[in-house]
Protein backbone atom coordinates (compact mmCIF):
# COMPACT_ATOMS: atom_id res chain seq x y z
CA UNK A 1 0.00 0.00 0.00
CA UNK A 2 2.97 2.45 0.75
CA UNK A 3 4.91 1.61 -1.94
CA UNK A 4 1.93 2.51 -4.82
CA UNK A 5 1.19 5.22 -2.96
CA UNK A 6 4.29 7.32 -2.98
CA UNK A 7 5.22 6.16 -6.56
CA UNK A 8 2.06 7.73 -7.62
CA UNK A 9 2.13 10.70 -5.54
CA UNK A 10 6.06 11.08 -7.10
CA UNK A 11 5.44 10.98 -10.62
CA UNK A 12 2.45 13.17 -10.05
CA UNK A 13 4.23 15.70 -8.75
CA UNK A 14 7.08 15.74 -11.44
CA UNK A 15 4.70 15.79 -14.10
CA UNK A 16 2.98 18.74 -12.34
CA UNK A 17 5.96 20.69 -12.12
CA UNK A 18 7.31 19.70 -15.60
CA UNK A 19 4.36 20.93 -17.04
CA UNK A 20 3.06 23.51 -14.30
CA UNK A 21 -0.39 24.38 -15.81
CA UNK A 22 -2.78 22.96 -13.05
CA UNK A 23 -0.43 24.20 -10.56
CA UNK A 24 0.21 27.54 -12.12
CA UNK A 25 -3.48 28.21 -12.50
CA UNK A 26 -4.10 27.53 -9.25
CA UNK A 27 -1.40 29.70 -7.31
CA UNK A 28 -2.99 32.77 -10.43
CA UNK A 29 -6.18 32.01 -9.52
CA UNK A 30 -5.61 32.28 -5.68
CA UNK A 31 -3.31 35.26 -6.05
CA UNK A 32 -5.96 37.11 -8.30
CA UNK A 33 -9.02 36.47 -5.92
CA UNK A 34 -6.62 38.05 -2.86
CA UNK A 35 -5.69 40.99 -5.23
CA UNK A 36 -9.36 41.06 -6.29
CA UNK A 37 -10.64 41.42 -2.87
CA UNK A 38 -8.17 43.81 -1.70
CA UNK A 39 -9.29 46.26 -3.76
CA UNK A 40 -12.46 46.30 -1.57
CA UNK A 41 -10.47 47.68 1.07
CA UNK A 42 -10.88 51.82 1.90
CA UNK A 43 -7.29 53.03 1.88
CA UNK A 44 -5.94 53.16 5.32
CA UNK A 45 -8.14 50.44 6.37
CA UNK A 46 -7.42 47.02 7.17
CA UNK A 47 -9.49 43.80 6.36
CA UNK A 48 -11.18 42.20 9.45
CA UNK A 49 -9.42 39.02 10.19
CA UNK A 50 -12.62 36.95 10.00
CA UNK A 51 -12.94 38.29 6.38
CA UNK A 52 -9.24 38.66 5.51
CA UNK A 53 -9.68 34.55 6.67
CA UNK A 54 -12.38 33.99 4.24
CA UNK A 55 -10.37 34.85 1.37
CA UNK A 56 -7.37 32.84 1.86
CA UNK A 57 -9.38 29.50 2.01
CA UNK A 58 -11.67 30.42 -0.82
CA UNK A 59 -8.42 30.84 -2.42
CA UNK A 60 -7.50 27.71 -1.41
CA UNK A 61 -10.80 26.35 -2.22
CA UNK A 62 -10.62 26.96 -5.96
CA UNK A 63 -7.24 26.23 -5.87
CA UNK A 64 -7.61 23.01 -4.83
CA UNK A 65 -10.20 22.41 -7.62
CA UNK A 66 -7.71 23.34 -10.32
CA UNK A 67 -4.93 21.23 -8.75
CA UNK A 68 -7.34 18.01 -8.73
CA UNK A 69 -8.19 18.34 -12.10
CA UNK A 70 -4.36 18.37 -13.60
CA UNK A 71 -3.82 15.72 -11.46
CA UNK A 72 -6.69 13.51 -13.00
CA UNK A 73 -6.55 14.43 -16.11
CA UNK A 74 -2.75 13.30 -16.23
CA UNK A 75 -4.23 9.99 -17.16
CA UNK A 76 -7.37 10.98 -19.03
CA UNK A 77 -4.93 13.18 -21.57
CA UNK A 78 -2.78 10.09 -22.35
CA UNK A 79 -5.63 7.40 -22.15
CA UNK A 80 -3.22 5.82 -18.95
CA UNK A 81 -5.95 5.02 -16.61
CA UNK A 82 -6.80 1.39 -17.74
CA UNK A 83 -3.24 1.07 -16.87
CA UNK A 84 -3.66 2.25 -13.71
CA UNK A 85 -6.85 0.09 -12.98
CA UNK A 86 -5.16 -3.05 -14.25
CA UNK A 87 -1.95 -2.43 -12.20
CA UNK A 88 -1.73 -4.62 -9.01
CA UNK A 89 -1.54 -1.68 -6.57
CA UNK A 90 -4.93 -1.45 -4.47
CA UNK A 91 -6.96 1.20 -5.58
CA UNK A 92 -6.89 2.78 -2.20
CA UNK A 93 -3.75 3.83 -3.10
CA UNK A 94 -4.47 5.75 -5.98
CA UNK A 95 -6.72 7.66 -4.30
CA UNK A 96 -4.32 8.14 -1.74
CA UNK A 97 -1.70 9.18 -4.06
CA UNK A 98 -3.48 11.57 -5.84
CA UNK A 99 -4.76 12.98 -2.05
CA UNK A 100 -0.68 13.09 -1.16
CA UNK A 101 0.04 14.91 -4.18
CA UNK A 102 -2.05 16.89 -4.49
CA UNK A 103 -1.52 18.34 -0.63
CA UNK A 104 2.16 19.06 -1.14
CA UNK A 105 0.92 21.08 -4.64
CA UNK A 106 -1.80 22.74 -2.34
CA UNK A 107 0.60 23.68 0.53
CA UNK A 108 3.12 25.24 -2.17
CA UNK A 109 0.51 27.01 -3.28
CA UNK A 110 -0.62 28.87 0.15
CA UNK A 111 3.13 29.60 0.41
CA UNK A 112 2.37 32.48 -2.12
CA UNK A 113 -1.63 32.89 -0.53
CA UNK A 114 0.18 33.60 2.81
CA UNK A 115 2.53 36.49 1.88
CA UNK A 116 0.06 38.05 -0.06
CA UNK A 117 -3.12 38.18 2.38
CA UNK A 118 -0.27 40.04 4.70
CA UNK A 119 0.87 42.66 1.89
CA UNK A 120 -2.58 43.11 0.10
CA UNK A 121 -4.76 42.49 3.55
CA UNK A 122 -2.70 43.73 5.81
CA UNK A 123 -2.81 40.75 8.40
CA UNK A 124 -0.05 40.07 10.43
CA UNK A 125 0.20 35.77 11.87
CA UNK A 126 0.45 36.24 15.05
CA UNK A 127 -0.16 32.66 16.46
CA UNK A 128 2.60 30.50 14.25
CA UNK A 129 1.96 26.63 16.21
CA UNK A 130 -2.08 27.62 15.27
CA UNK A 131 -1.17 28.24 12.20
CA UNK A 132 0.56 25.41 10.92
CA UNK A 133 -1.64 23.15 12.70
CA UNK A 134 -4.73 24.90 11.27
CA UNK A 135 -3.08 24.47 7.53
CA UNK A 136 -2.12 21.06 7.81
CA UNK A 137 -5.49 19.91 9.76
CA UNK A 138 -8.07 21.74 6.94
CA UNK A 139 -5.96 21.00 3.81
CA UNK A 140 -6.11 16.90 4.21
CA UNK A 141 -9.80 17.55 4.63
CA UNK A 142 -9.76 19.62 1.23
CA UNK A 143 -7.49 17.13 -0.71
CA UNK A 144 -9.69 13.55 0.91
CA UNK A 145 -12.73 15.05 -0.73
CA UNK A 146 -11.04 16.67 -3.40
CA UNK A 147 -8.68 13.26 -4.25
CA UNK A 148 -12.81 11.70 -4.63
CA UNK A 149 -14.88 14.08 -6.61
CA UNK A 150 -11.93 14.75 -8.90
CA UNK A 151 -11.81 11.02 -9.99
CA UNK A 152 -16.21 11.37 -10.05
CA UNK A 153 -15.65 14.12 -12.64
CA UNK A 154 -12.89 12.63 -14.86
CA UNK A 155 -14.14 11.66 -18.61
CA UNK A 156 -16.56 14.60 -19.56
CA UNK A 157 -16.35 18.08 -19.78
CA UNK A 158 -19.72 18.71 -18.18
CA UNK A 159 -19.08 16.46 -15.16
CA UNK A 160 -15.57 18.15 -14.31
CA UNK A 161 -17.92 21.68 -14.86
CA UNK A 162 -19.72 20.34 -11.82
CA UNK A 163 -17.21 19.46 -9.50
CA UNK A 164 -17.60 22.20 -7.87
CA UNK A 165 -21.05 22.58 -7.40
CA UNK A 166 -21.10 19.61 -5.66
CA UNK A 167 -17.80 20.18 -3.96
CA UNK A 168 -18.54 23.36 -2.19
CA UNK A 169 -21.36 22.76 -0.40
CA UNK A 170 -19.80 19.69 1.20
CA UNK A 171 -16.66 21.91 2.02
CA UNK A 172 -19.11 24.14 4.43
CA UNK A 173 -18.22 22.09 7.54
CA UNK A 174 -14.69 22.43 6.83
CA UNK A 175 -14.38 25.87 5.53
CA UNK A 176 -16.20 27.27 8.96
CA UNK A 177 -13.68 26.15 11.17
CA UNK A 178 -10.79 26.91 9.10
CA UNK A 179 -12.28 30.67 9.00
CA UNK A 180 -12.42 30.67 12.73
CA UNK A 181 -9.46 29.12 13.36
CA UNK A 182 -7.27 31.32 10.84
CA UNK A 183 -9.36 34.80 12.26
CA UNK A 184 -7.60 33.49 15.15
CA UNK A 185 -4.15 33.41 13.75
CA UNK A 186 -4.49 36.53 12.05
CA UNK A 187 -5.89 38.64 15.27
CA UNK A 188 -3.58 36.70 17.72
CA UNK A 189 -6.35 35.87 19.91
CA UNK A 190 -7.79 32.16 20.22
CA UNK A 191 -11.58 31.96 18.79
CA UNK A 192 -14.65 31.13 21.29
CA UNK A 193 -14.56 27.67 21.05
CA UNK A 194 -11.46 26.66 19.27
CA UNK A 195 -11.30 23.13 20.31
CA UNK A 196 -15.04 22.68 19.08
CA UNK A 197 -13.89 24.06 15.78
CA UNK A 198 -10.88 22.54 15.84
CA UNK A 199 -12.49 18.91 16.30
CA UNK A 200 -15.28 19.62 13.42
CA UNK A 201 -12.15 19.94 11.26
CA UNK A 202 -11.00 16.89 12.55
CA UNK A 203 -13.69 15.03 12.26
CA UNK A 204 -14.51 16.44 8.53
CA UNK A 205 -11.38 14.54 7.76
CA UNK A 206 -12.25 11.41 9.64
CA UNK A 207 -15.52 10.94 7.48
CA UNK A 208 -14.26 11.84 4.04
CA UNK A 209 -11.38 9.92 4.34
CA UNK A 210 -13.23 6.64 5.07
CA UNK A 211 -15.75 7.33 2.52
CA UNK A 212 -13.44 8.05 -0.12
CA UNK A 213 -11.54 4.80 1.22
CA UNK A 214 -15.26 3.16 0.73
CA UNK A 215 -16.63 4.55 -2.57
CA UNK A 216 -12.89 5.50 -4.34
CA UNK A 217 -13.23 1.76 -6.12
CA UNK A 218 -16.49 1.93 -7.56
CA UNK A 219 -15.95 5.96 -8.43
CA UNK A 220 -12.90 5.52 -10.67
CA UNK A 221 -13.46 1.91 -11.70
CA UNK A 222 -17.18 2.57 -12.87
CA UNK A 223 -16.45 2.72 -16.59
CA UNK A 224 -14.18 -0.53 -16.90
Amino acid sequence: MLRPTLTLARKDLKLMASGGQGLIQAALLGLLLIFVFSLSRPAGEVVPAQGAAAIFWLASAFGQVLVFNGLYSLEELTGARLGLLLSPAPRHALWLGKALAGFFLLLACQVLFAPAVVVFLGQDILDWPTWGLTVLVVDWGLVALGSLLGALAQGQAARESLLTVILFPLLLPLLLSAIKLTAGVFSGQAPEGYEQWLGMALAFDALFSGAAIFLFPFVYGGEE
